[in-house]
């Protein structure tokens, strides 16, 4: 987002505050949680369900409280959750690339608030890179390429103008609607292919889902508190891991300085959660039972919402409406390696079909600041288009990228890729998706129904479960953070301040039939 709009935007953020901004059309009922039933003070016990980094971190404030009966319960072989790198290319040509997160958003500026993740991958020497998103890309379309870096600035002053307008709806108390609703009142219809793929750049490759399915208020606001100074924000820069490690090294060495062999399962899948207000027990896919006075869950949206896992009782009919309102968005990036690079010298390429979202982003890693002479590029689809791709053989899918990318260079004699390969991360039963997006018709009541305690005894965090941070890494770090210190106060004693709850998320006005 453009800086001018970036500090528009922050003015009536900041004035408003941020729990007011996506319900003007709702009310609801509070439930304040605190009388709670507890353990002897300083004795508790906790499970921390899930080794991503909400759940790393929720263990390393447990620890610097003095709180060491806990356990991490993870289903893979390894800490790191939705970091998750893989080996890829032909035989001694493998790179380690990242199937998942894979750019650390806003870094520091000056000696303003640094991104807790940028913080830890400079302690553990992470090794990242700039991705220049902006400055240095080409545009394609199906007759090859094609400058259309005008209308692509366009679509980029056309998003800074939604986010203006979003801030004038929240100033007038008006309702929110889909950042589609928001573009058409703006005057900004993409309807040529150019056009569409431009804006699609700024926007789903962002969140992962169209303007139809995105809150206009939510979106406009998606970015700024990790950019923008103005807001708090760690300003502009990105980096992008390159690190031969994995992305997930600096997030393993950090649990290695304080973690205990015995404080971590691996390779357990949950199965069942068994809760109430005296504590909380936890059925492995093995049989194992785990019991303690606490649990923290740390599960995806996606799999929450897939009843991948069962509770008993059932969560709470507010709890339940809560996670089916959000949205588990589907970021996918397609990898090919080549005998040699013969493509586009620019960091990124954008291209245009009449499908919008179709093939449409694509990067170059065999590139001087990333993996030269790697003969790799990757190109990224996202929400339906990785849904539907994910029904298909891997063959087909690579028939379809290759018809796209000869579409793009009909000068060049295209071979075939020597080794191809994509994630499946909507059908993958740990995660059942990317990163959580907000749309339109969830409140700021439901997010807090979201985040909310259930039965005094059990916690939920992640990256979904972040009001200003939502679908961010840093996300994931600061709700295992507020959690682990909420937990930690309830086994101190004597306050427990859990997270209320809202009994009812209404409409401000009655129905008019």
């Amino acid at each position: 987002m453009p800086p001018v709009y970036r500090a528009l935007l922050s003015s009536w953020l900041l004035a408003l505050g941020l729990l007011a901004v996506v319900c003007p059309g709702s009310s609801a009922l509070s439930v304040d949680d605190k009388e709670g039933r507890r353990h002897p003070t300083g004795h508790g016990s906790v499970l921390i369900l899930g080794g991503g980094v909400a759940g790393v971190i929720a263990a390393r404030t447990l620890h610097e409280r003095g709180i060491t009966n806990f356990k991490i319960v993870e289903a893979r072989g390894e800490l790191g959750g939705r970091l998750f790198s893989q080996t890829f290319g032909a035989p001694g040509r493998e790179v380690t690339l990242e199937m998942g997160a894979n750019w650390i958003q806003g870094t520091q500026t000056d000696d303003g608030p640094a991104n807790p993740i940028w913080t830890l991958a400079q302690k553990h020497n992470l090794s990242t890179h700039f991705n220049d998103w902006f400055g240095s890309i080409s545009t394609y379309d199906s007759t090859g390429a094609v400058d259309y870096l005008d209308v692509f600035n366009d679509a980029g002053d056309a998003y800074g103008e939604l986010t203006v307008a979003a801030g004038a709806r929240v100033d007038r108390s008006l309702v929110d609607g889909t950042a589609r609703t928001g573009y058409s009142l703006i005057k900004s219809n993409a309807r040529t292919p150019h056009a569409m793929a431009s804006e699609y750049y700024q926007f789903d490759w962002e969140y992962a889902q169209t303007p139809e399915e995105s809150s206009w208020i939510a979106s406009s606001w998606g970015n700024n508190f990790t950019y923008n100074t103005d807001q708090g924000g760690f300003g502009d820069d990105n980096q992008m891991s390159l690190d031969q490690r994995g992305f997930k090294h600096f997030i393993q060495t950090e649990a290695a300085e304080f973690l205990q062999p015995h404080q971590v399962l691996l390779n357990a899948t949950v199965r069942n959660i068994t809760y109430s207000s005296s504590g909380v027990s936890v059925r492995l896919a093995d049989g194992q039972t785990l019991k303690a006075d606490y649990a923290i869950c740390t599960f995806s949206l996606g799999v929450l919402q897939h009843d991948d896992v069962i509770f008993d009782p059932p969560l709470p009919g507010w709890k339940q409406e809560a996670i089916q309102s959000m949205v588990m968005a589907t970021y996918t990036k397609i990898f090919l390696q080549f005998p040699e690079k013969f493509w586009f010298d620019s960091e990124m390429a954008l291209y245009a079909d009449l499908e919008r979202g179709r093939y449409p982003v694509w990067q170059s890693l065999d590139h001087e600041n990333f993996f030269p002479g790697s003969g790799i590029v990757f190109v990224t689809v996202t929400g339906d288009y990785s849904l539907r791709i994910e029904a298909l053989s891997d063959e087909t899918v690579q028939d379809e990228v290759m018809g796209v990318l000869r579409s793009m260079l009909p000068n060049v004699t295209v071979p075939d890729p020597v080794a191809f390969h994509f994630p499946r991360w909507a059908s993958d039963p740990l995660y059942r998706g990317s990163y959580s997006n907000w749309p339109s018709s969830f409140f700021s009541q439901h997010h807090e129904n979201l985040r909310a305690t259930v039965d005094h005894r059990l916690w939920f965090a992640g990256e979904a479960t972040s009001q200003k941070y939502f679908g961010f890494l840093h996300g994931a770090y600061y709700e295992g953070q507020d959690v682990g210190k909420k937990v930690a106060k309830c086994i101190k004693g004597p306050e427990c301040d859990e997270l209320k709850h809202v009994a009812e998320v209404t409409n401000a006005q009655p129905y008019i039939i």
